[in-house]
């Protein structure tokens, strides 16, 4: 499906069904248990059942779900939480999306692509932060072609600051052909991440009135193509607020269900942002379906619930105080210390005049940010270790499912976090992070592997680097 159009008779999305979903009543408190239940055996959930839960309103369900979904995720995640820093290639875009402060009509904000000197700088100073994971993102215009982003991705795989180098670049880029996917693929990234914005085409209509963004189903389809071009491991994701949350998280499990038919493997990732203040957005200030705290918490559970093997990525999005409780509810992956105009790690300006495509709500430096994640006792994980040693879509699923992947991800998180430590970390950050890493070892059952993790861990605090199972 390399044309830029698509017959719509195409489309796996069944508005009115889903609309019917989204609006069903409340079911009665032994259902709700019920469904509750059978999210707890790990399999997920069908459609019926999702829209069931996204009734729940009164205190006593909500609470019930939570823990839940709290308990799902401790099975399957445990204490990690993966860090990771969108780097912001460019912000010149021909879209007009109504919530962007990138938007081709907003001319108040500073436009720059990054040449590979700037992309460079950019990427020594995350390194220097501590940072090993990125998501590299710009505009859709064709100063940002995918040659463009090529060079980039090489550009940043190629930096070192020290001892240190990115091991993994994902990327957040708008839609294009199997061809230049397969071109993607040969780049080495991680996951490719798109956002359908709204799953609702009339909808998305209205908030992309011009530019190639406007063509609904091309991006409704591009996941089939990323993974016909071989991309391995793909991220769903809405902007909650542009139509009832309802219909949105019942979409996200119909496109999840599409790829497992279809390519027989899910989302490797989910993205759940909201919409925030943005220069020159009108959407952004009159937000046409707001979602409460209290709602969003209830997402993020449901998600959680119905797809306990996907990971869930919170942006800086949200307030320090609000991410740290969503932790608990089903959150794997964070961004951390996050700029969101091309060119501000490296020279320290973000503000929307300068380019930025949102405001944030969480400004904690990475370290305040795991500073904060050991006094909550999660470990904070920069961990590659699965995409490089090929443990990606169907063979990650395969691990994930029956609880084997398990093995792999706690100690390759307690390597990377000690690392951290080694590097970059302050004195009060070694000395309680340690702490946690003995706790977590002491923790695990197996006595082969816990002397195989002490014996890492001793090897990253004589210097060795980048070790992992």
């Amino acid at each position: 499906m390399d044309t830029k159009r698509s017959d719509s008779s195409k489309s796996f999305i069944c508005v009115e069904r889903l609309k019917e979903l989204a609006s069903s009543p409340c079911p009665q408190a032994y259902k709700i248990e019920e469904i509750l239940q059978k999210a707890k055996k790990l399999k997920g959930l069908g459609l019926e059942d999702v829209a069931a839960l996204l009734q729940i309103e009164d205190p006593a369900s909500i609470k019930k779900l939570l823990e839940t979904a709290e308990y799902i995720k401790q099975k399957i995640y445990g204490r990690r939480m993966v860090l990771f820093a969108p780097l912001y290639t460019g912000n010149v875009c021909n879209n007009n999306c109504l919530y962007c402060g990138f938007r081709k009509d907003n001319k108040d904000i500073a436009r720059m692509i990054l040449n590979k000197d700037q992309i460079t700088q950019e990427v020594v100073a995350l390194l220097n932060q501590g940072h090993k994971r990125l998501l590299m993102i710009c505009g859709e215009s064709e100063k940002n072609s995918i040659d463009y982003m090529l060079d980039a991705i090489h550009t940043a795989y190629s930096v070192q600051a020290g001892n240190s180098s990115v091991r993994r670049i994902n990327v957040e880029l708008a839609p294009m052909s199997v061809s230049d996917f397969a071109r993607l693929k040969q780049a080495k990234i991680g996951t490719y991440v798109c956002f359908q914005e709204t799953y609702n085409p009339d909808l998305y209509r209205e908030y992309h009135p011009s530019g190639p963004k406007a063509d609904y189903l091309y991006r409704l389809m591009v996941m089939d193509r990323a993974m016909q071009g071989g991309i391995d491991d793909v991220g769903l994701g809405v902007l909650f607020g542009l139509e009832d949350y309802r219909f949105e998280v019942l979409a996200i499990m119909e496109h999840a269900r599409h790829l497992e038919e279809n390519f027989q493997c899910g989302p490797h990732t989910v993205s759940v942002p909201r919409i925030e203040p943005a220069d020159n957005a009108p959407l952004s200030q009159h937000i046409p379906y707001p979602v409460s705290d209290e709602n969003f918490k209830k997402i993020i559970a449901i998600i959680r619930i119905a797809l306990p093997y996907t990971g869930i990525i919170l942006s800086t999005r949200e307030s320090e105080s609000l991410r740290n409780e969503l932790f608990q509810y089903g959150i794997s992956q964070i961004s951390a210390g996050s700029r969101t105009n091309p060119g501000s790690y490296a020279t320290g300006c973000g503000s929307q005049k300068s380019g930025e495509q949102f405001s944030l709500g969480d400004h904690r430096s990475l370290e305040e940010v795991i500073s904060h994640l050991i006094d909550m006792e999660y470990i904070p994980s920069f961990c590659t270790g699965c995409y490089r040693k090929g443990r990606v879509g169907h063979d990650f699923m395969d691990l994930a499912k029956p609880g084997l992947i398990q093995k792999f991800c706690m100690p390759n998180a307690l390597f990377t976090f000690a690392e951290y430590l080694e590097d970059y970390a302050s004195s009060m950050t070694i000395q309680k992070g340690y702490a946690l890493i003995d706790k977590c070892i002491q923790d695990v059952k197996d006595t082969s592997l816990q002397t195989k993790i002490q014996e890492a861990i001793l090897k990253i605090k004589n210097q060795e680097r980048d070790i992992y199972f």
